[in-house]
Parts: C-alpha cells; sequence; structure tokens
C-alpha cells in the first residue's frame, strides 16, 4: 500500500465516527469535551452553527451518530450523544448576545421560503446574516412545522420550540404565517430571485380496506390526528385503541392515545419487531408505558357494528427469505384474528403532496410525483427554485432536513451571487497538536469504563395523565459530566511522522486493542490480514506509514482504536503525537467561498 495521504477533510473526519455519520457533521467530540469543562453556553453554540436546533434535537434527534460511536465497538451501549446535546441546552446561560445580529444593510436579493419547518428555517438562519430579504411562509399561526406539529409535547415542549424557533425568526425577515401557498405559478410571479420549498411531506398514507368508508369517524390518518392534539382540537380518544404503523410516527400514536384516555392501546405491525422502523428507544419506551407492540399481522379489514367502528381483522404472516436474504411475508396459515377497538390511527407511512405545483410550470418530477432534485446543491430542474427536507426527498427526520437546508443555503447564495451552484466551497478545517508536555495533553485521555447513563424518566403514572407533561427529566450536571466522559475523543488523531520513528514497537506493546502492526508492505486486502488483529471492515481506512528503516510499514486500523494516547505517552522520539482535528461545514456566505 501506499503512504497514507491525510490531505484533504475527508480521511481525519472519517475516523471521527460521529460527526462523519451526523448529517450536519456537529463536532461531537468537542461539544462534549466542553460539558464536561461546564462550558455549556460553548458546547450549545458549537451546536447551533451545525445543527441549528440542539434542544430540540437533544430530546427528538433520530441518533445516526450513536450508532457510529466508537464506545459501541468495546462496550454494549455508545455514548449518549443526543442526550448530552440537551445537558448543553439546559443548562447554557442566555446566549442571544452570540447570535449573529441582524443585517445592517440588505443585499438586494429577495428569497420565498414556503414552509416553516427545520428545513426552511435553516436556510433563512443561513441567509438572514448575509442581507437577504427573507419571506417565510407557512399555513400555520407559528413556525416550526413538523417540529410543533407531529412531534408530541410530552416529548418536546413548546417552550423550547418557541425558544429555538425564535433564536432563528428574529435574525430579520418577513413571516407570513396562516398563509398558505396555493401556486407555484404565482409565487413565481412575484419576482423573489430564488425560492426554498421546505413544505414536508404533509399526507399521510391512508389504507384502502373494506369497511373503511363505514368505520370513518373513527378511523384517524395518525399525522393529522397528532397535529390536531397538537393544536388543542383534540383531547381525547376511545377506552381501546389500535394503532398500524411501525415507525416513529406509530410510537407517538400509541404513547399520545395513553394520555388522552386509551386504556388498551396496541401497536399491530406487519413486520417483525426488529425490522420496524422506529427507532430502538422509541419502542422502549412505548413498552415501558405497557403498549404490546404485535408483529406479523397484516390488516384485512375494518369490521363494524350499527354503522360504528368495531374493530380491525388481520391475517397472521411469517416471513420467509430466499437464497439472497430478500424477505417476504407469507401466510402463516394460522386462523385470521380480530382485535375490537374504539379508534384506529393509521401510521403507515407519510408522501408528499404538491397539489399547489403546476405541473406545466417547468419543474420536473419523478415517477413517484416528486421533484427531480439535485442531492447536492439541492436546486431543481427550475434554476432559482430549490427544495429541502422531506419536500426533496421523501420523510426523514430533523437533522436530515438541517443538513439539505445548511447545502440548499450555499447553493441560493452561489445563484444569487452569480455562482456556479456546483462548485461547493469547501469546509474549514485545522489539525492542532493537544501536547502540554512530554507525557500530558490538553485533553483528558483517561477511558472510563463506565456503561451507559440511564436518562431519568418522570413517574409513569403522572406521565400519563397529561399529554404535555415531558416524560425525559434529562440529565443533571452531575449524570451529564459523567456520560460525557465515556466520550472516547474519537477528533483526537494519532498522528504518526515516520523520520523520528526507531521502530521499537513500544507503541505496539502498550496499544491495549492492538490497533499498531509494523510488517512488511503488501496489497490492502493481503495486509489486513497480517495485522496483530485482523481488519475486515472495509469502510475504514488503514493508517500506513512510508517505508522505514527496516523496510517495514507501520500500520494502524482505525477501526479500533481508541485515541487513547497511549502509543504517544510511550514512544521515546515523539513519533507520534495526538492533534486535536476540528471541521467546520460550509455555510452560505463569501467568507466560505474565499477559503
Amino acid at each position: 500500500m501506499q503512504r497514507t495521504s491525510t490531505e484533504g477533510p475527508d480521511y481525519f473526519h472519517k475516523v471521527v465516527d460521529c460527526q462523519w455519520a451526523c448529517p450536519a457533521h456537529t463536532p461531537v467530540p468537542e461539544y462534549i469535551r466542553l460539558i464536561a469543562e461546564g462550558r455549556y453556553s460553548d458546547a450549545y453554540m458549537i451546536n447551533w452553527d451545525s445543527n441549528v436546533f440542539p434542544g430540540i434535537l437533544g430530546r427528538t434527534c433520530d441518533r445516526p451518530c450513536e450508532p457510529a460511536c466508537r464506545r459501541g465497538r468495546v462496550e454494549d451501549e455508545p455514548v449518549a450523544i443526543c442526550r448530552l446535546k440537551r445537558v448543553a441546552a439546559d443548562n447554557k446561560d442566555d446566549i442571544t448576545a452570540r447570535l449573529p445580529p441582524p443585517a445592517a444593510r440588505k443585499n438586494g436579493k429577495r428569497v420565498a421560503l414556503v414552509g416553516a419547518g427545520p428545513a426552511s428555517l435553516t436556510v433563512a438562519r443561513d441567509l438572514a446574516p448575509l442581507g437577504y430579504e427573507l419571506v417565510l411562509y407557512d399555513g400555520d399561526a407559528k413556525a416550526g412545522g413538523m417540529i410543533r406539529s407531529q412531534i408530541p409535547r410530552f416529548r418536546l415542549p413548546e417552550e423550547v420550540i418557541d425558544e429555538e424557533v425564535g433564536y432563528i425568526t428574529g435574525l430579520g425577515m418577513e413571516l407570513r404565517l396562516g398563509q398558505r401557498i396555493d401556486s407555484l405559478k404565482g409565487l413565481l410571479a412575484e419576482g423573489y430571485d430564488a425560492i426554498f420549498v421546505g413544505s414536508g411531506a404533509p399526507r399521510g398514507r391512508d389504507l384502502d380496506l373494506p369497511g373503511r368508508e363505514e368505520g370513518r369517524a373513527n378511523i384517524h390518518i395518525g399525522i393529522d390526528w397528532l397535529s390536531s392534539v397538537s393544536f388543542g382540537h383534540i383531547g381525547k380518544i376511545g377506552r381501546r385503541v389500535i394503532v398500524l404503523g411501525g415507525g416513529n410516527t406509530a410510537m407517538d400514536c400509541c404513547r399520545t392515545s395513553r394520555r388522552l384516555g386509551g386504556e388498551d392501546v396496541k401497536v399491530i405491525v406487519r413486520s417483525g419487531f426488529e425490522e420496524m422502523k422506529a427507532s430502538s428507544w422509541e419502542k422502549e419506551d412505548a413498552i415501558h408505558e405497557d403498549i404490546p407492540i404485535i408483529n406479523f399481522r397484516v390488516p384485512k379489514a375494518f369490521t363494524h357494528e350499527g354503522g360504528r367502528l368495531s374493530g380491525v381483522l388481520f391475517e397472521v404472516v411469517e416471513a420467509q427469505y430466499d437464497d439472497q436474504g430478500r424477505r417476504r411475508l407469507v401466510a402463516s396459515g394460522a386462523p385470521d384474528e380480530h382485535y375490537p377497538c374504539d379508534d384506529v390511527l393509521v401510521a403507515v407511512g407519510q408522501e408528499n403532496a404538491f397539489p399547489w405545483i403546476e405541473r406545466d410550470v417547468g419543474l420536473t418530477f419523478d415517477e413517484w410525483g416528486m421533484p427531480v432534485v439535485d442531492t447536492v446543491t439541492m436546486q431543481s430542474s427550475l434554476p432559482n427554485v430549490f427544495f429541502g427536507g422531506d419536500a426533496a426527498f421523501g420523510p426523514k427526520n430533523i437533522i436530515w432536513a438541517v443538513a439539505h437546508g445548511h447545502d440548499a443555503a450555499v447553493s441560493i447564495d452561489q445563484f444569487c451571487q452569480g455562482l456556479d451552484v456546483a462548485d461547493r466551497p469547501p469546509p474549514g478545517t485545522s489539525l492542532v497538536s493537544q501536547k502540554m508536555g512530554i507525557h500530558e495533553w490538553s485533553y483528558d485521555n483517561d477511558v472510563a469504563n463506565d456503561r451507559r447513563y440511564r436518562v431519568p424518566l418522570r413517574d409513569k403514572a403522572t406521565a400519563l395523565k397529561d399529554v404535555r407533561l415531558e416524560v425525559e427529566l434529562g440529565f443533571d450536571r452531575e449524570l451529564g459530566f459523567r456520560e460525557a466522559q465515556r466520550c472516547l475523543n474519537c477528533d483526537i488523531q494519532t498522528v504518526f511522522a515516520d523520520p523520528l520513528c526507531i521502530e521499537c514497537d513500544a507503541c505496539v506493546d502498550i496499544c491495549p486493542v492492538d490497533c499498531i502492526t509494523f510488517t512488511d508492505n503488501g496489497d490492502e486486502e493481503d495486509l489486513r490480514t497480517r495485522l496483530k488483529a485482523p481488519a475486515p471492515h472495509l469502510d475504514q481506512a488503514l493508517y500506513v506509514s512510508g517505508s522505514l528503516p527496516t523496510g517495514r510499514v507501520m500500520v494502524k486500523d482505525e477501526d479500533v482504536c481508541l485515541h487513547c494516547g497511549l502509543c504517544a505517552e510511550r514512544c521515546p522520539t515523539g513519533a507520534w503525537d495526538m492533534q486535536k482535528f476540528m471541521l467546520e461545514i460550509t455555510h452560505a456566505g463569501h467568507a466560505c467561498q474565499s477559503r
């Protein structure tokens, strides 16, 4: 293998697995260290710079960072990255003075934002300080989009939404709330320099089954029902409730039902438990609240008596797998099962609805009725119209909407300044030694052996009485510190200087996970099998030195390195150093373009 090149932003970024996995590329280890130091406001602002909604996401994020966490490779559970984000939000000081001030003067460009959800709000946050005249449209009376309408208050209090949405709207923009856009042609005719569509995936899928019409009064579309609860239009439900679907919306529906009078609430899913789309912690929360999840049941019909819904009939299925491991559900041969109920909540998926976009306006749509959108620039076939969030590629989650918003803001700024939107300004990076002495570092590199700490919950009997009473109490400062200490500081990179190495193998002897090997060179497939610990995970690189005096090379498996720094402490020549890698995502603005 050739000597590993660490030039450019990607090599060391990929080693920081949590940050690499985060769509918004939040510098996770950096803000966790700040939490451990009690610098909560600094930790909050690092989050705000990249993921925009620290307090909201600290309660609701889908946590793509946590499965990637290196701690999960040496223990059963990763660092509670998401809940530490909330620690920063809950304990920060007043940070309003640290927010960008409204632009002193406008730059003459007008941008319309359709939908006031997380994608549009991110675009607004990035463009407002640059002097753009922004007009934010939404059919609801308050900004927030699905954050406000679809996430139950017992998971996300209204005051947290108001605070973090307010930070953005306070940057200077025109809010046209309660004003739904009915025509893209009409919006284009208003002469905006650019239009961003962040209208979400507002339509829940229905089930066209026998009995649907007869039971209509008590069969509800999940996301619509959650919105009605959030806005106070619905305050009760029947005693017996069936929730159809296995995603996070289904978990929100069943838990909300328990708080609105549902005593016998069941989630019934066509897939197996492990295959459900709901996050594992969402399923755990439902089960904790005494909600059974019944799997491998496919709804066949809604039953009714006297013109009123009486239950749901299910076919019992089982999973079969072909030679390629592909699954299909087949009838098990067991008799159909009938579950009586008073209400049904249908949470079997969401889809986009663009009745307000005329098909002759110049936008290209795909076979599924979705606009064709560039996955990097977020630009549509109409050069001045951009999409993001669920409106771009279908339902995902808040953190993806934020990432789309950042990318779209860069593109809109480039477009409005007459630059090529495909010319993406690079992120800012730095790599700085953490050495403070011969064997001392400017960070705590003692690997804590603590298992993941559980987030305290409100007493179940109390929590189930109030649909607006937050269930999770969050880590206090002491628990937050202890959980932060579990972080392995993966952004502190082990950097090797070939000319200083005397091949004494001291680093090999002290490495606690056997990730360093001095060996003869070879091609990668061969080399991976000759390491002290074989390195089968091809998606993470080997760190390979140049040829050393004996002709050997140093090979480090980045996949299992704990970044403990013992190699650097033991090295007698300083060939190893611990250097902090920082990556700052690209934001709209000429400062980024000049890097």
